[in-house]
């Protein structure tokens, strides 16, 4: 009688009926490594509490809809759907939340599969290594501080054609005009420029001159965002 409380309406003499006892471990498995993989992404990396919170239940869910769709192609095929359209429903994340989510749902699958001891040694190892390459601070070179983007305020009565450039090729290795903008009411132009430092310790210097140059209005400097840097 306990065991029929978890037979699905629609199960035939071929369907595979998963025991609640199983189903129970499978979960609770998939919970574990759903901690294991927020607490190694939480180590030493900026985070939101709702993204971990999903990464922690993330597995379960994966883990629960395959044990449902139990060897169904078609079943399989529309959570596949399902799970796509979760994608243009949210912002589009880092490469790193990404990874993350992926390496979550893959666990899932794998508890779901009831191939707990990979699922728990995945995500030990692959979490071990994200730990490590935040640790060593893996891809952040040197080459990264020279990649800046300045925002140059002038007024609109000045001629902002090559203006700032012999400016910022003497402390630059690429210089790149992107973006002209109208500020204050048309008062005021802002120009954007994408560059390549020289010397990172120059900074400071760049400034001051072009200060000199723009009537000292506002000047930004910002590390560079390229359409590539995040997916």
């Amino acid at each position: 009688m306990f065991t029929s409380i978890f037979s699905g309406l629609f199960d035939t003499a071929e369907s595979t009926v998963i025991a609640p006892g199983s189903f129970v471990l499978c979960v609770g498995v998939s919970l574990i490594i759903g901690l294991i993989l927020a607490g190694c992404y939480m180590y030493r990396s900026r985070y939101t509490r709702s993204f971990v919170a999903t990464i922690a239940i993330l597995p379960a869910i994966v883990c629960v809809v395959i044990m449902m769709v139990n060897g169904n192609v078609g079943t399989g095929v529309a959570v596949a759907g399902a799970f796509s359209l979760v994608r243009f429903r949210s912002a589009a994340g880092s490469a790193k939340e990404i990874g993350a989510i992926f390496l979550a749902m893959g666990t899932g699958l794998l508890t779901g599969m009831g191939y707990l001891g990979y699922a728990v040694l995945v995500a030990l190892l692959l979490g071990g290594i994200s730990m490590l390459y935040n640790q060593l601070d893996f891809g952040t070179g040197r080459n990264g501080r020279l990649y800046k983007t300045i925002r140059i305020t002038i007024p609109e009565d000045l001629d902002y054609t090559d203006v700032f450039e012999p400016i910022l090729r003497d402390y630059t290795t690429a210089c790149e005009l992107t973006q002209v903008k109208t500020t204050n009411m048309g008062s005021l132009f802002r120009l954007t420029y994408d560059v390549t430092l020289k010397d990172a310790s120059e900074e400071k210097e760049m400034i001051d001159r072009l200060r000199c140059r723009n009537g000292n209005l506002e000047i930004t400097v910002s590390n560079q965002q390229t359409a590539a840097g995040e997916l």
